[in-house]
């Protein structure tokens, strides 16, 4: 196998490790003006992920690194020409950190309802437009034979794109759902098992119709197998969250997640950025990527570095494995530090 189709493949797992991480801690911070009753609630919600959140970000950093790497053309034809969007999601995630560190620093009412607002502004954007962006990657982009993007912004706002953004916005905030469901007890605990359980099937309609569509227009076998899989990891999520089975259910939205963006590289595959204006002008994993000797370094690292990288996160993940309930938080100390 050649080290760019392995590079693909790596990147592939590195945008899997980052929807399916960072897609709860995203679902979380878009449920929080719709689950908690009062400020406790409110404090429990951004606890569950406030020691993971940072660490989840970290996998779409090492995904852009790659990328840069890897694919320099791919890298600079999908930043300049998604430019807005990426900016936009840069500038959420930015506002959304700020949000988690500041909130807890003052005492005043408005002070909190300000900075949770900026927490679900900044889980709202990315978790659309990442969506709306990746199903402009797969359904092909205006491109040159320079290797240039000539759309606009109105380019990637067409109905595929529109829905790829709604789907990623329900997937993520059922994922939430369930992860919430997970950590939390109580009447949070039940809420939101209930919760997952509306939004999984709204979810799994869009989901459906989305990956149907994505098959029929470049899809193959592979993509077809692992659109299936997704399916029905979603269905047996909502069963189990029905039947109050938190952990099995939180694995099924994780597993549908993983197989969807698993799915969509497939159907990508061998391309990185279609071309709509001609496939000749199609950016693949051979004329976009880097040269054999960088592949080769970037492998060396990777091999090295990536098992501490994640001992370090499952070890987190340990660490806070518990649940997190309102008497966790004493009424004197309900800024807690996040």
């Amino acid at each position: 196998m050649e080290l760019s189709t392995i590079w693909f493949i790596l990147i592939a797992v590195l945008w899997i490790g980052y929807f399916t991480l960072e897609g709860f801690d995203f679902g979380v911070g878009m449920l929080l003006p719709i689950l908690p009753k009062n400020d406790k609630q409110r404090r429990v919600m951004i606890n569950t992920i406030g020691p993971v959140w940072d660490g989840n970000e970290v996998w779409v950093l090492t995904a852009g690194g790659a990328t840069f790497a890897a694919f320099p053309e791919w890298y600079a034809t999908l930043f300049s020409g998604f430019f807005l969007p990426l900016l936009l999601i840069l500038l959420a995630l930015i506002v959304r950190g700020l949000a988690f560190e500041y909130r807890h620093q003052r005492p005043e009412a408005n002070w909190h309802s300000w900075w949770d607002r900026a927490i679900v502004v900044g889980s709202y954007v990315p978790a659309l437009l990442w969506g709306v962006a990746f199903a402009n990657i797969v359904r092909g982009v205006p491109i040159d034979a320079d290797k240039e993007f000539t759309g606009n912004l109105f380019t990637l706002l067409n109905p595929f794109g529109l829905l790829g953004g709604i789907v990623t916005l329900l997937l993520f905030m059922t994922h939430g759902a369930m992860f919430l469901a997970l950590k939390t007890d109580g009447d949070l605990r039940v809420r939101s098992r209930e919760l997952s359980v509306k939004l999984g099937l709204g979810t799994a309609v869009a989901a459906v119709v989305f990956l149907v569509w994505a098959q029929i227009l470049t899809g193959n076998t592979g993509s077809a197998i692992f659109f299936v899989l997704a399916a029905l990891f979603l269905v047996g999520a909502i069963a189990m969250a029905r039947a109050a089975r938190e952990g099995w259910a939180f694995i099924g939205t994780f597993a549908t997640i993983a197989f969807a963006v698993a799915g969509l590289f497939v159907a990508l595959f061998p391309d990185v950025m279609p071309s709509s204006t001609s496939a000749l002008y199609s950016l693949t994993t051979s004329n976009a990527s880097s040269s054999h000797y960088t592949l080769t370094v970037m492998t060396i690292v990777a091999l090295i570095f990536t098992p501490v990288v994640l001992v370090y996160q499952a070890w987190t993940y340990w660490v806070f494995r518990k649940r997190i309930a309102e008497h966790h938080i004493p009424d004197a100390q309900l800024e807690a530090v996040a």
